[in-house]
């Protein structure tokens, strides 16, 4: 089965992204395979603040067990043994079967507490009125709960009512670089038996692409193999450790050519995440934080997202900038394009203050904006 995707916007016809606008594009879902996270042409309307919701399931509460990360190490990357970093994480990554309104479907999850947290994506789980999870060891799936979703980030925290399970280890970030071979693991198109392994490099990192809930950033671009029902599951360094999960990939179509470009969440965009998973699934809320802006791509090439309106007495209009700002920098991050500075803000929530860097008159400032709760429209 191919899936293709839409062509770009052509550069005359970029939308503009409104961050009082919430994009409400809901993914369709196929009947037998779940499919990565669409990789579309830009959509009108812009996600900024996290859209974090709880279930409509009872809450059978959360793991209060910190998620294991490993350390950073200087020494060079060993050679990667495929056969050992798939014996690792066999026992961590499992199967998730949604059962949806019309059908079943499948993805990918990792195990990340030994008391039964699974995180997979958002959209495996999103439309299922149950879920449960298969084991590579097991003859039974097993019930699992969606304690939380978080569809802006494409990320979703389970639980299965079972102990002594094998967490996952999270790479240090900073051990992350272009170049590094890596190794997918997931059940793509649901064949029988286990996991399948494929292998690769880490081809960029820091991408920002579109999905049908908004602007998915801090991607780590990979030439590995993926598939349909490889969703939520491991991207993974030479040690066994995860650097991200696998949630979308480009295909071909009879306007673009595609090779082997797929996209993983990195692990510094996944473990605060589950932070907040985990606090929405103890009864937490979260309101989205609002900047106050339009925001479009540069029409000149040039990398950027420029200001196109700044409504009166937001904390875009208090921090100074104005129409015509290009935005290159958002909290440290690079700004390359109008949905890398939505995701940013996305990402943060009222009250906190970030340092966004423009170029006014080819001169570069940084202002700093406080975020403020999004105005009821």
């Amino acid at each position: 089965m191919t899936d293709h995707f839409p062509p770009p916007v052509p550069p005359d016809s970029s939308p503009v992204f409104h961050d009082d606008d919430v994009l409400a594009a809901k993914a369709t879902r196929r009947k037998t395979l779940v499919v990565l996270a669409l990789v579309c042409s830009l959509v009108v309307g812009g996600v900024v603040g996290g859209r974090l919701a709880l279930s409509d399931s009872p809450n059978l509460g959360t793991s209060t067990q910190p998620i294991t990360t490993a350390a950073r190490t200087d020494d060079d990357e060993p050679a990667i043994d495929v056969a050992a970093v798939l014996q690792t994480i066999t026992p961590s990554v499992v199967t998730i079967i949604s059962n949806l309104a019309d059908g079943q479907a499948t993805g990918t999850g990792v195990v990340i507490s030994s008391d039964g947290e699974i995180l997979t994506n958002a959209h495996v789980v999103e439309s299922a009125e149950s879920v449960s999870v298969m084991f590579v060891d097991s003859l039974n799936p097993v019930s699992a709960q969606v304690l939380a979703i978080d569809m802006g980030n494409d990320l979703a925290l389970l639980r299965v009512d079972l102990s002594g399970l094998l967490p996952v280890v999270f790479a240090d970030v900073t051990s992350i670089d272009i170049g590094d071979d890596v190794v997918a693991v997931g059940f793509a198109l649901n064949l029988d038996g286990g996991p399948t392994v494929t292998r690769g490099i880490v081809s960029a990192l820091n991408r920002t692409i579109t999905s049908g809930d908004g602007a998915l950033d801090g991607l780590i671009q990979t030439d590995t193999a993926i598939s349909s029902g490889n969703s939520g599951g491991p991207l993974l360094n030479t040690s066994g450790q995860v650097i991200g999960i696998n949630t979308a990939v480009f295909k071909s179509s009879t306007d673009v050519a595609a090779n082997n470009v797929g996209f993983s969440i990195s692990v510094s965009e996944v473990l605060p995440v589950i932070a907040a998973l985990r606090a929405l699934a103890n009864g937490a809320t979260r309101t989205e934080g609002y900047l106050g802006v339009t925001v479009m791509n540069r029409d000149d090439g040039g990398r950027g997202a420029v200001i196109g309106t700044v409504s009166p007495d937001s904390p875009a209009d208090l921090a100074g900038m104005i129409a015509g700002d290009i935005v290159i920098e958002a909290d440290g991050s690079p700004v390359d394009g109008q949905l890398a500075l939505v995701a940013a803000i996305r990402d943060r929530s009222p009250g906190d203050t970030i340092a966004v860097d423009v170029l006014r008159n080819d001169k570069r400032m940084t202002l700093s904006a406080t975020l403020t709760e999004r105005p009821v429209q």
